[in-house]
Order: C-alpha cells, then sequence, then structure tokens
C-alpha cells in the first residue's frame, strides 16, 4: 500500500513491522531502532549481511544527542549547519542502541532526514528508525514509492508516498579519526561544501576492505544489465557494433543536473533490453565525485 496517512505507518511502526519511507536523498526501509526484531526483518528483506551497519533516522539534534556518548566538535559544528540533510554522522553510540543496529560496531551511524512527511513521523513516535535505502542489496537505490513497491510488494506492507526524492543520492557519511574529519562513503553533501564549514578533512580509501559504514562496499547500487565504465563513449560503440548498448552517462553532463535523476534514469535503462549500458567518469569534483563513486560501485571490474 502507498499511502500518505501517517497514522497507518506509525501503527505498523509501533507494531515492530516494515515500512517504506521517504527522505531528500532516497527511499528508505525502515523499522524501530530499539526493535532488534524489527532491525534483524529488515536484513532479512534486504537480504543484507548482517556485518553491513544500518543509519539510525532522528528527528532533533538533542535526540540524537541521547544515543552517543561523544560528539567532538567538529562533528557537531556540521550537525549544526547541515541538519536536516544529506549528512550521517558515525559517532560512539550508547547502551541505547542495539549492536545489530550497528553490526557490532561501538559507533552508530546518524542522522537528521531532510523531509517534511518523514520528519513529521519522527516526531510522533517514541524511538528512532533504522532506514537503509529501501531497494535489494547491491541493487539500484529507488528515488520513487513505486519502485519500492515494485521491490519488494507485500513484504513491505506500507510505503509513505513522498513524491520523487529531491537529492536522489545517499548521505556523505563523516567521522572522526585521529583528530581529522574522515568522509567514509562520499553523497549528496559534497567535499567542498564541508570543507566550507570544516578544514582537514580525509577521504577514506575505498579499497580498505572493512565495511565501517553503510555504503562502503565494494559492489553496490548496482543494474542488472552489465554497466561498462568507459574513456571514449563513441569509440566504445564503434568496437561493438553486435551490441545493443544504451549510454548511461557521457561524463560531459553536468553533475548536478544528473544527482537527482541518477538512480531513476539508471533504472530506465536497466528496464530497456540493452545488452550492456556504459558510462564515462565526470570531473573528480564536487557531485561529480560521488556520481564517480556510485559509478565504480556500479560497474563492473
Amino acid at each position: 500500500m502507498i499511502t500518505r496517512d501517517l497514522s497507518i505507518a506509525r501503527d505498523h511502526l509501533q507494531r515492530g513491522e516494515i515500512i517504506g519511507l521517504p527522505t531528500e536523498t532516497v527511499y528508505g526501509l525502515a523499522g524501530n531502532a530499539f526493535d532488534a526484531a524489527a532491525v534483524q526483518k529488515i536484513y532479512s528483506i534486504k537480504k543484507r549481511p548482517a556485518t553491513n551497519p544500518l543509519i539510525v533516522h532522528v528527528g532533533s539534534i538533542a535526540q540524537a544527542e541521547t544515543f552517543v556518548t561523544e560528539f567532538p566538535d567538529p562533528l557537531r559544528k556540521l550537525a549544526e549547519h547541515f541538519w536536516p540533510g544529506p549528512l550521517t554522522l558515525l559517532l560512539k553510540k550508547s547502551d541505547h542502541i542495539p549492536d545489530v543496529v550497528t553490526a557490532g560496531s561501538d559507533r552508530v551511524a546518524i542522522r537528521i532526514p531532510d523531509h517534511p512527511l518523514t520528519l513529521e513521523l519522527l516526531n510522533q513516535l517514541d524511538f528512532p528508525l533504522v532506514a537503509p535505502s529501501a531497494n535489494p542489496y547491491t541493487k539500484i537505490s529507488p528515488t520513487r514509492a513505486e519502485e519500492v513497491e515494485a521491490y519488494f510488494g507485500e513484504e513491505v506492507p506500507v510505503v509513505l508516498q513522498g513524491g520523487a526524492c529531491e537529492k536522489g543520492l545517499e548521505s556523505t557519511i563523516v567521522g572522526y579519526e585521529d583528530d581529522q574529519v574522515v568522509v567514509y562513503r562520499l553523497g549528496s553533501l559534497t567535499v567542498e561544501q564541508l570543507e566550507a564549514v570544516t578544514d582537514n578533512i580525509r577521504i577514506k580509501n575505498r579499497d580498505n576492505p572493512s565495511v565501517l559504514a553503510p555504503g562502503m562496499a565494494k559492489k553496490h547500487y548496482s543494474p542488472q544489465t552489465p554497466l561498462s565504465l568507459v574513456d571514449n563513449t563513441q569509440a566504445f560503440l564503434d568496437a561493438h557494433p553486435d551490441q545493443r548498448i544504451g549510454v548511461f552517462l557521457t561524463g560531459e553532463e553536468n553533475p548536478d543536473e544528473i544527482a537527482p535523476v541518477f538512480y531513476a534514469r539508471l533504472q530506465h535503462l536497466d528496464k530497456s533490453g540493452y545488452d550492456r549500458l556504459i558510462a564515462s567518469y565526470f570531473p573528480e569534483k564536487g557531485l561529480g565525485r560521488t556520481l564517480n563513486d556510485r559509478l565504480r560501485r556500479a560497474g563492473e571490474y
């Protein structure tokens, strides 16, 4: 059921059930963060490894503070500047957060989403929500309620209708190590935007085998159709005349315009019967850096 009725969503969550809900980034698969059984249900529905932690969504900074034991000043400054918004902070967790949420880590990923419907829902609940992207593990993230319903059907009985997601890419995940702000996952909030608020920022090495935060798995956000990353679109087309090839991205498009429709365009092409999709990288700056990260995780190796 796709609905805008918050009372229906609230009732399902209070009974330990899972719902789909909108955020400004992508749609999430949400459950009671305090209910270990509900959290396990999310892992099961998504077929997500239990070693891959989830993001906790809250309605205010004050609420976030009750679920963490440390809040370094540089991260607090970022929270005060960007929350509600597409920023997730990795912070030392309190005992209120079950270990199943964090995959056994002593740090919890936490954020305040910037969507009026979901914020209203969060402020009607007496518990926070875990809400990873509402897609089967490694598949394309959904940016519309209808895509969530198509993925899961009756397994997710309620999907809140919040329209198309404004940002269209996941949140940026940031933590603090050795007196330095660390970006664990590139997202809708660019490194340049972070640098305008705080300095001394480092991007975590993508090849690090440890999944310290959501979205760090090497293979992710992937279409069923093989996706090849190419330097020259026309040269690749000329070299493969026997294949029906869909051009996903040329690398010459405006990343700011592509980001909100990135997953929607990938969903459309994935269902169009092509033998292969191809894409080229963007300049490594701004949202181009984030889009390149998603292309690497979605593409062939």
